[in-house]
Formats: structure tokens, C-alpha cells, sequence
């Protein structure tokens, strides 16, 4: 039924048992005839992301466990630091299969997992669940990016940069800055205006 890379349930090297679903999958496919646990090009990994996902699975919960929602978006680099993703829990960014979560919620394998950060709404689904940081490489072998692409960037040069070494504004400069930052709803500071 499995090639010799394969454990019973069709894991190459994970050690972990698939998920009921995915077991149930592999055995149709295997009664059907088709070849279960082979390797093909797409699922080549360069051996240093290998090795670092092993690591990742290996500090990971144990079979069946789970992971605290904030410590996951935080170890697959959706968010720099955990408290900000307990923050993002707390404020209602985040959603697990429709449902607003708290930061103590336990993401489980297959989850759909909805983040809106930084004005970007990012979908995921949960492939693999570690509570280590890993590196970016890694990180993307733990879930499924379903997100919409990010919006365009705006091809506007900033208002108020000047040439190094043109020395200090002028006053006719100075209010051509301020203009130019009212128009772009920015204070006289730069930082955007509290209304």
C-alpha cells in the first residue's frame, strides 16, 4: 500500500498519524489502484527545509494536540511578535472557520484561519501546527495561502523629501510642503491627521 518513505497512515517522515480525513483519502486512493507515498516533483524540498521542518514537527504538539491560535500566526510569520497577534485576537482580527477567536482558541490541522493585518487580509489554511518561530521557508510548509493578492501600491513620491544637501527650507518651501501634506491628509508633522 505505501512505498518504504512512508509510515502507515501515508506521512513521509513525520512520525505523526494524518488526520482522519486524510487517511481515509489515502486508503480510497490505495484501493483504487493509484500509488500512495511517492514522491513526485512537486513534492521535492530542498534538504535544509526538510530537516528544519522536522525540527519544527519534532518541538510541535503530539499527535491529536493543538496549538494556541496567537502562537501559531506568530510562528508561520503571519505577525511579527505574539502579543501581537493576541492583540489581533482581541480586536477582532482574527477568525477561525468564520468564528472571531480569543488568543487562547486551539487551532487544529485543516482550519481556515482569516487574519486582516496591517490593511491586508490574509486567509490561510493550517497544513502543519508548530509553536516554535521557524524561518520564512519553513514557515510556508505549515499552511495553505488562500489570500487575495495585495493591493497595488501607490506610485506617489513622498510628500515633504528633499535633496541631501540642499540645506534648510526655505518659508516658500516650507508651505509648499504643508500644502502638498494637507492634500495628502498628512498633519504638519508627516504622521497622518487624528480627525
Amino acid at each position: 500500500m505505501a512505498s518504504d518513505d512512508t509510515d502507515e497512515h501515508g506521512n513521509r517522515g513525520t512520525g505523526t498519524p494524518a488526520p482522519p480525513e486524510r487517511a481515509d483519502a489515502l486508503r480510497e486512493r490505495a484501493s483504487d489502484g493509484e500509488t500512495v507515498g511517492t514522491a513526485d516533483a512537486s513534492d521535492a524540498v530542498d534538504p535544509k527545509v526538510a530537516a528544519a521542518v522536522a525540527a519544527a514537527e519534532a518541538a510541535g504538539p503530539g499527535s491529536g494536540g493543538t496549538v494556541r491560535i496567537d502562537s501559531w500566526i506568530w510562528a508561520v510569520r503571519l505577525i511579527k511578535t505574539r502579543s501581537l497577534g493576541a492583540t489581533a485576537c482581541r480586536g477582532g482580527h482574527v477568525h477561525v472557520n468564520g468564528e472571531r477567536v480569543k488568543a487562547a482558541y486551539s487551532v487544529r490541522v485543516g482550519d481556515e484561519v482569516r487574519l486582516r493585518h496591517e490593511g491586508r487580509e490574509r486567509v490561510v489554511i493550517v497544513k502543519r501546527l508548530i509553536r516554535k518561530r521557524v524561518g520564512a521557508p519553513v514557515a510556508v510548509q505549515c499552511y495553505i495561502d488562500n489570500s487575495p493578492p495585495p493591493p497595488p501600491r501607490e506610485n506617489v513620491a513622498p510628500a515633504g523629501l528633499r535633496d541631501r544637501g540642499t540645506g534648510r527650507p526655505t518659508k516658500r518651501d516650507r508651505r509648499e510642503l504643508e500644502r502638498l501634506r494637507a492634500l495628502r491628509g498628512l498633519g504638519p508633522d508627516g504622521r497622518p491627521r487624528s480627525r
